[in-house]
């Protein structure tokens, strides 16, 4: 993971008072922070500054979260962030929306000042795994992260977002065992509910589009990426 002063932090929300709470405390860290106060602004901001992570709010004036996390995925010049919600307990409801919308993850409101710094913290550390195209030529493989797909054999194989995400933090260090709660952590995120079944669905999924000799099951453990040749 890089220098805190080299990654940029857009925080958005319509509340000012919420927005110099995020600022001061981000910004204390070492991050660099821009904000913005409706959806519209954080695409805009998104646009011009580029930022590594958006923290943005739900319910919002000009255009809401959800609408604005939509716009962001689609447009192709902005660089692929980590996006995290932040979300009263009461607006639960709207994750399932804010996932199918392209969020990573989310964060409920209020938060503690230490415990927000380490879900950032955790959040920034996936863009480590999260390099625009990569090849391993020993394993027959290249992912691209700005299409979501999978080169084998001069073949293309798009993904649905999670199974890609799941496939390169495996690929991220070949040969290395990652046990289910850290699989969950970095893929699906700490506050994220899913059972350990959805990773097997998932590790089900990869082996019927990629072939059954990438993803090896270390039984009782978890899951390793190595070519068995």
């Amino acid at each position: 993971m890089q220098k805190k002063e080299n990654y940029t932090i857009l925080v958005v929300d319509d509340e000012e008072t919420i927005i110099e709470f995020l600022i001061y405390n981000i910004e204390k860290e070492g991050y660099k922070v821009i904000s913005a106060l409706n959806g519209q602004d954080a695409l805009d901001k998104a646009l011009r500054f580029k930022p590594d992570l958006i923290l943005l709010d739900l319910m919002m004036p000009v255009m809401d979260g959800i609408e604005a996390c939509q716009l962001i995925r689609e447009n192709e010049s902005i660089n692929k962030p980590i996006i995290a919600f932040l979300t009263s307990r009461s607006e639960d409801y709207s994750q399932v929306a804010g996932f199918n919308a392209g969020a990573d993850d989310y964060i409920t409101k209020p938060i503690r000042p230490r415990l927000l710094l380490s879900k950032i913290e955790a959040l920034l550390r996936r863009l480590s795994y999260a390099k625009p195209s990569e090849s391993n030529d020993d394993l027959g493989l290249e992912v691209n992260r700005e299409k979501f797909l999978v080169i084998k054999n001069n073949q293309q194989i798009i993904l649905p977002k999670k199974e890609f995400e799941l496939l390169e933090f495996l690929m991220s260090k070949p040969g290395k065992v990652f046990n289910r709660d850290e699989i969950l952590s970095r893929v699906w995120g700490n506050e994220t509910i899913v059972g350990e079944r959805t990773i097997d669905v998932h590790i089900r999924k990869l082996r019927e589009k990629l072939g059954d000799e990438y993803i090896r099951t270390i039984k009782g453990v978890g899951y390793t990426f190595e070519k068995n040749n």
